[in-house]
């Protein structure tokens, strides 16, 4: 089947994510290298209010572990949550958590532009912006990290505006390949997240969001002989809008790729291999652990399911091979 590719334009100036009355701006509608985006006004105007999503998502994988922190507002609630995988024994540690109206968390308008907070009686997280990139902290009653995610100079990242509408529109920052460096301490036991050998990824969301939605989204990072590679993956939530939130990084320099692509998986069999293809974009998926969340809240419903694993193959002349990541598919009703 041929891949359909959208017209994608670059941004290169800072630009309003929003109109002064909440609505999209339209010459906001392209994609970045850097953060361009100032998104200060999502949720703000007559047609602000309702449907605002916002949300930092980090990760984290070391040769030991994952770590995965949340702090986020969907509008009605703050749902902030951690993860950890314990990469040899499968073992892992969920806290989710639910703060009414937002309760406890603090998140900047604008990508590194202010702290990130989030506070309940049993989970607590430090998003900063520091001169050496950003500092990420979460603490619970089994768990204490404590990592910098650097950022080297010129390294470049995915920014993508996604227009379903005037009204409902998302804008995305997607930074794999991140050097981590710092500790996890898991039931008391420290674990090194180690320079060289361990990486942070940032998903940075904000925008107004139709209240059922599907995505997939694949993400590796790590060293390919002499390369550092970040892969960066997604489909269903991008269809019919123009856009796509696809993208390879290659020592700091980022690739778009503006091709639809096809994601080939078993709903029956979520560890078998994952194929992804369209355009430049050849790779399989081995999944090595699977994580199922289902969450039913009322009007908040969702149903993931995240593969950890490793990656193989080409996009163009970049070889994968090894990289370790993730490839999910979720259902969202919000």
């Amino acid at each position: 089947m041929m891949s359909h590719v959208p017209h994608e334009r670059e941004i290169t100036a800072p630009v309003d994510l929003t109109l002064g009355d909440g609505r999209l701006n339209r010459a906001a509608v392209g994609w970045t290298r850097s953060s361009l985006h100032r998104a200060d006004g999502v949720g703000h105007g007559r047609v602000g209010w309702g449907r605002n999503k916002r949300w930092e998502y980090w990760a984290v994988t070391s040769e030991t572990h994952v770590v995965a922190l949340v702090v986020s507002d969907i509008g009605y609630a703050a749902v902030p949550s951690l993860f950890v995988l314990d990469r040899r024994s499968g073992a892992q540690v969920a806290v989710d958590t639910v703060a009414p109206l937002g309760r406890g968390t603090t998140l900047p308008g604008t990508l590194d532009e202010g702290p990130s907070r989030a506070r309940t009686t049993r989970l607590s997280i430090d998003i900063d912006p520091t001169p050496e990139g950003t500092r990420l902290r979460a603490r619970t009653a089994r768990v204490d990290l404590d990592v910098v995610a650097q950022l080297v100079p010129g390294h470049e990242r995915l920014g993508v505006v996604v227009p379903w509408s005037d009204r409902l529109f998302q804008y995305t920052v997607k930074d794999p390949a991140r050097p981590a460096v710092g500790r996890l301490v898991v039931d008391g036991t420290p674990y090194p997240i180690a320079a060289g050998t361990s990486w942070a990824t940032l998903d940075h969301g904000r925008g107004r969001w139709p209240y059922a939605i599907s995505w997939n989204w694949g993400s590796g990072s790590g060293m390919v002989g002499h390369r550092t590679i970040g892969l960066q993956l997604g489909g269903r939530w991008t269809d019919g809008t123009g856009s796509t939130e696809n993208a390879v990084i290659v020592d700091g320099r980022l690739t778009k790729i503006s091709d639809d692509l096809q994601w080939e998986y078993s709903h029956e069999d979520w560890m078998a291999p994952w194929r992804i293809t369209g355009g430049p974009v050849a790779v399989t998926f081995h999944p090595e652990h699977l994580r199922r969340s289902v969450t039913q809240l009322g009007l908040v419903a969702s149903r993931t399911h995240q593969c950890f694993g490793t990656w193989a193959g080409r996009v163009g002349d970049v070889g994968v091979d090894g990289l370790y990541g993730w490839a999910e598919d979720v259902r969202q009703r919000w």
